[in-house]
């Protein structure tokens, strides 16, 4: 994503210099809700009042946004598989109760309370595996969103530094 050459001190995270404003502009690069067009009138705004803008006091910014929004990055991506599990278990749940429902529908004498209920909760079951289904789509998608907003944030970076 970042496509200058990197400085010495950037392989020791702990010796990353980042003066204080750098550090707030970092944060708001962050947040997911900052449009990239306020993102870059932000950069604007820094590259115009900081002393020293050159790359590398700007490869430290996107160095500190990667970071977080890796973290960001890394948390979906355990939200999904936590999803994904739930979503395995409630189809074997669903599968469980059909199996049991086929069992009491060609007993002898059947139980047509147990199978109302049955249906009442398979019923239920269906309609949140469906609803998280369609969610799904959404929920991979941004980490991917994650990743554009970080190669858009280094394009800026780069693009205002001096």
């Amino acid at each position: 994503m970042w496509t200058a050459p990197l400085p010495q001190e950037f392989a020791e995270k702990s010796a990353r210099p980042l003066p204080g404003d750098a550090r707030d502009l970092a944060t708001l690069l962050s947040l997911r809700r900052v449009s990239l067009e306020e993102a870059e009138d932000a950069v604007r705004t820094y590259s115009n009042n900081a002393l020293n803008v050159d790359e590398d006091i700007m490869l430290f910014v996107f160095a500190a946004v990667f970071d977080t929004l890796g973290d960001t990055r890394r948390d979906v991506i355990n939200g999904i598989e936590l999803y994904s599990l739930k979503q395995i278990a409630l189809s074997e749940r669903i599968d469980s109760v059909r199996s049991e429902m086929r069992g009491l529908v060609d007993a002898d004498d059947p139980d047509f309370d147990r199978i109302d209920r049955l249906e009442e909760q398979l019923d239920w079951d269906e309609r949140v595996f469906r609803d998280r289904a369609r969610s799904l789509t959404y929920v991979c998608e941004t980490p991917v969103l994650i990743e554009k907003r970080l190669y858009a944030i280094a394009k800026l970076l780069l693009k205002y530094a001096r």
